[in-house]
């Protein structure tokens, strides 16, 4: 089996088995928090893709299995918060991320339902990021920045996707698609940073080249937009490519994240 097969296949599984022990250290805080950030994203992917009818079994493990790792995550995060000002920003992201589950779960995914799910998922983005950035400020080390981009890719893989099949379902078509492209943009600049990194280790490396190497097929399938009228099969492709780099760097993450 080609590896890119086996990544999709194992990131249900890998992202399952993941929030499962308490935060270890920043390094790990830093990791988890960004990776909510990852998860907002996700689960509106999945409504995106279970409201079209794209690959529904794989739409419905994602947005469960993501809810699921939400929920873990954020109760690890309050519990390890260590100033007053981020546990404040996790009480503020518990009180969002409940208003999130009542629309992701409330009814079946509809294009009205849609422009609430894109519009929530950005508000428990922003707490996601801001509690993610107080973390690498209290770790004020090198690695901690590299373990906050390299999350930040995950999210970004997953913002892509769920602003194309926003797109595609016509739901704040035009901003979907700007959103879209500057996420794009904000991906490649940073994997860049990455690449030059000093820490960077012979597996690191490898694994960057791995995921310069998905997003080209990630570009080629966000290529056939169709605002209003995607094919399934166009669909997806942008939703299985984005599974592969959130898998590809999950993995670069969490081994940027185990530097001392």
């Amino acid at each position: 089996m080609k590896r890119r097969h086996v990544l999709l296949a194992s990131v249900a599984a890998g992202l399952s088995g993941i929030g499962l022990a308490q935060v270890v250290n920043l390094n790990d805080a830093i990791n988890k928090a960004g990776r909510q950030r990852m998860l907002s994203q996700r689960m509106a992917k999945g409504y995106m893709a279970l409201g079209q009818g794209v690959l529904p079994s794989d739409a419905e493990r994602a947005l469960a299995t993501s809810m699921a790792l939400f929920d873990r995550q954020l109760v690890e995060l309050k519990a390890f918060a260590p100033t007053p000002d981020i546990k404040a920003t996790y009480q503020q992201l518990e009180a969002k991320w409940s208003e999130y589950k009542g629309v992701l779960v409330g009814a079946k995914p509809d294009a009205k339902g849609a422009a609430s799910v894109m519009s929530i998922s950005n508000a428990v983005l922003q707490l996601a990021n801001q509690g993610t950035v107080q973390l690498e400020k209290a770790s004020n080390k090198p690695v901690g920045k590299l373990v906050n981009i390299a999350g930040r890719q995950r999210m970004l893989s997953q913002r892509i996707a769920s602003h194309y099949l926003a797109a595609s379902w016509n739901v704040g078509a035009a901003n979907a698609k700007a959103e879209m492209l500057k996420a794009q943009d904000e991906f490649l600049l940073a994997h860049d940073t990455l690449a030059k990194a000093p820490e960077n280790t012979e597996r690191i490396a490898g694994e960057l080249v791995l995921a310069q190497q998905q997003f080209v097929f990630f570009q080629a399938a966000l290529q056939n937009l169709q605002v209003g009228h995607a094919s399934q099969a166009r669909m997806s492709d942008v939703f299985q490519t984005s599974e592969r780099i959130l898998q590809v760097m999950d993995n670069i993450t969490n081994l940027y994240s185990k530097i001392v």
